[in-house]
């Protein structure tokens, strides 16, 4: 159904192109998949090869060289397929970003590539069973050697980790750092590593990025793993944080989507007593409540896309979208499910599966309640409440 979102027509042409390989799996593929627990390397490879993994990355190390505008499209349209996917916002966006900004050219010639045309994949890993949303409490540690550095610690709720090659660690620099501030670091793990292990968290999410607890035990890595400038980590990692708020609007966009067109189709066609029941306003007014929440989600997500793409300051923009995207997201797949009656709790209809991994996008990569005392503090100046 037409929405408020125009695109241009290399974005229309991308948006296409998107469509058409999702439409050649279908969203059963998707769930079929991540109910078994199963990757979805096929689809992964088609949209690498069509250039679709990294649209956002330089030209000169085989991306497409666009911006965030044009990862949002193909991100969005995932999702208005059936398909959210954790890790495209992980391994191009967040990983991708960060090295495209502050890695080595070396670093770059090695990973980005692979990233782009997806025989390669990164996760993230900065979350922590004591940190949450305080980085500034990251437990890990990197601790200079000779030749590089040791990394000790552990991170939670790492997703897809089981299919990546390297893993991107967030760590507290033990040589930066002080009893009154902690500097962060960031390194490329290849997964492989010796003493780098994880473990599968068992959770309501039906998809195929799985979660996991990761381990490192005294993990040595080389001087040239280091990304940017030791002890500038937190600096460096926002410029993977914007794009990830960024990008899981976009998922939300695409989920709100899918699920206000699952629902209108089903209203048009579910008769009761010879009459459409979305001839019924208590149908056809929460839809269409539903249809506006979403719009302005994606605007929002759109606009914050765009701010970043400009070098302009993107951080509210990107959490405003991230909030507005997710909360329309998670109404519209509840409506959707209501106006599907006991078919919305059906496998064949694909509305259920979605719900947790949406409410998922209410608390992840930042909760609704931190995205409030961001707003709060920083948007209208008021007093920090921690």
């Amino acid at each position: 159904m037409p929405g408020l979102i125009h695109d241009s027509d290399e974005h229309r042409a991308i948006r296409e192109s998107v469509g058409g390989i999702a439409d050649s799996y279908g969203p059963q593929y998707f769930l079929q998949r991540a109910r078994s627990g199963q990757d979805v390397g096929e689809l992964w490879k088609d949209l690498g090869a069509a250039g679709l993994l990294g649209v956002h990355l330089p030209e000169e190390f085989g991306g497409g060289g666009g911006g965030m505008s044009e990862a949002v499209v193909v991100v969005e349209e995932l999702a208005a397929h059936g398909m959210p996917m954790l890790i495209w916002v992980i391994s191009p966006a967040i990983c991708g970003s960060i090295l495209s900004h502050h890695g080595s050219h070396h670093m770059k010639e090695r990973w980005l590539p692979g990233i782009a045309d997806g025989t390669q994949k990164m996760a993230f890993s900065i979350t922590e069973p004591d940190a949450g949303s305080n980085s500034h409490n990251i437990k890990t540690t990197a601790h200079k050697t000779a030749t590089g550095w040791v990394l000790s610690g552990s991170k939670y709720y790492i997703s897809a980790i089981d299919q990546c090659d390297a893993v991107l660690v967030v760590a507290r620099d033990v040589e930066k750092s002080g009893p009154e501030k902690s500097r962060l670091s960031l390194f490329v793990v290849p997964t492989d590593s010796p003493g780098l292990t994880y473990q599968q968290i068992d959770t309501s999410i039906v998809s195929p990025d799985k979660q996991f607890t990761v381990f490192l035990d005294e993990v040595a890595v080389g001087g040239d793993s280091l990304i940017g400038e030791a002890g500038n980590g937190l600096r460096q990692v926002f410029d993977g944080l914007n794009p990830e708020r960024i990008l899981v609007g976009a998922i939300c966009g695409g989920v709100g989507r899918y699920a206000v067109s699952k629902a209108a189709d089903y209203a048009k066609q579910r008769l009761v007593w010879s009459t459409p029941i979305g001839a019924h306003q208590g149908i056809a007014h929460p839809l269409a409540e539903s249809h506006i929440a979403v719009e302005v989600g994606r605007m929002a997500t759109a606009r914050s896309a765009e701010l970043f793409d400009a070098g302009q300051p993107a951080g509210e923009a990107a959490n405003i979208a991230k909030f507005a995207a997710s909360e329309a997201a998670l109404k519209a797949l509840d409506q959707a499910i209501q106006t599907h009656g006991g078919n919305g709790l059906s496998h064949e209809y694909g509305l259920s599966e979605l719900w947790f991994i949406t409410r998922l996008m209410r608390t992840a990569p930042v909760s609704r309640e931190m995205v409030l005392n961001f707003v709060a503090q920083t948007s209208l100046g008021l007093p920090r409440s921690y």
